[in-house]
């Protein structure tokens, strides 16, 4: 199986697989990591799909940071797309099926199964809060869409997602139109002027902020500067759960109740792995909090390794 980021090495799956496999009753299974650079040329997302469909060795592929780009790459190479893959432009599994690969985007399920866990199913009900989400690209997309569906008196009251790029908040406006919403939703250009810590500072109390854009993992830094204000009780959702996760520790430092990526990933992952091995897995109950927690005893040990290396050890 294909493990399509940018720096796949450094991810804790790595460290997982062979444990998820074996409690799953996947034999043989080998992860394979493939990195690409940010902005990868079309050709090299091309590449790795051919060798991915020559090979029968391969059953298929998890996409992560690439999944808009390698989408529009390579559309025309997937013989079939889900109903999400072709609304949303992204291929976040790749399997193999009898007439060729299989795209598929489990963003918008790995997405609302993550909230459900980390948001109260009462926090909407009867209130002012909204969702800021930061990045513009496959993530919050799905997110977006997830929450679009909330029934009235148990939704945000409004859902904004910003970007940089034009282009990238062009793209997800026209995946939210393409059905009516129950939540009102607007796309915000920002530049690195503080935009975003502007919208941040003014929702209302208990609005959720979401850190989409990829920073604090494949590139450094947080969408918001460190003197950004988050409004009263809120929540705040980092979708990684490595790297510098600057995002983490500004919100922290504002009160607001955090959750990191770690079970957002686990979820993304067990997923895949159902797709690429044609097995069942399990979404929830105590199955999955075997899968969760082998992942978990991996994080801290991996944390724990980190630690002690970064502490001089006492002669």
């Amino acid at each position: 199986m294909l493990f399509i980021g940018v720096t796949t090495g450094a991810s804790l799956v790595v460290d997982v697989f062979p444990a998820w496999c074996e409690e799953l009753g996947i034999e043989g299974a080998i992860l394979e990591g493939v990195d690409l650079p940010l902005g990868a040329p079309p050709a090299a997302y091309r590449e790795v799909i051919d060798r991915l469909a020559r090979d029968e060795a391969q059953l298929g592929a998890l996409v992560t940071t690439h999944k808009l780009d390698l989408f529009a790459a390579c559309r025309s190479r997937f013989a079939e797309v889900d109903e999400f893959a072709g609304l949303m432009h992204e291929a976040s599994s790749i399997a193999k099926g009898p007439a060729g690969l299989i795209a598929r985007a489990r963003d918008p399920l790995t997405s609302e199964r993550a909230l459900r866990a980390f948001v109260p199913a009462d926090h909407w009900d009867g209130g002012e809060a909204e969702v800021l989400v930061l990045g513009a690209g496959g993530a919050a997309t799905a997110i977006a869409w997830t929450l679009r569906d909330a029934p009235a008196e148990s939704a945000p009251r409004r859902v904004t997602v910003t970007d940089v790029d034009a282009g990238r908040l062009a793209a997800l406006e026209r995946v939210l139109g393409a059905a009516p919403s129950q939540v009102p939703f607007r796309a915000v250009r920002v530049d690195a002027d503080g935009g975003n810590d502007r919208l941040a500072a003014a929702l209302p109390a208990g609005s959720l902020v979401i850190n989409a854009t990829g920073l604090g993992k494949d590139r450094p830094g947080s969408p918001l500067c460190d003197a950004s204000a988050f409004p009263p009780a809120a929540l705040a959702w980092e979708l990684n759960y490595r790297g510098a996760l600057d995002f983490v520790a500004q919100a922290e430092r504002a009160g607001a109740v955090v959750e990191d990526g770690f079970r957002y990933f686990v979820h993304g992952w067990i997923e895949v792995i159902g797709d690429v091995f044609d097995v069942e897995v399990p979404t929830a109950g105590p199955a999955f909090e075997r899968l969760e927690g082998i992942a978990r005893v991996a994080l801290d040990a991996r944390n724990g390794k980190n630690l002690a290396a970064a502490t001089p050890r006492e002669e």
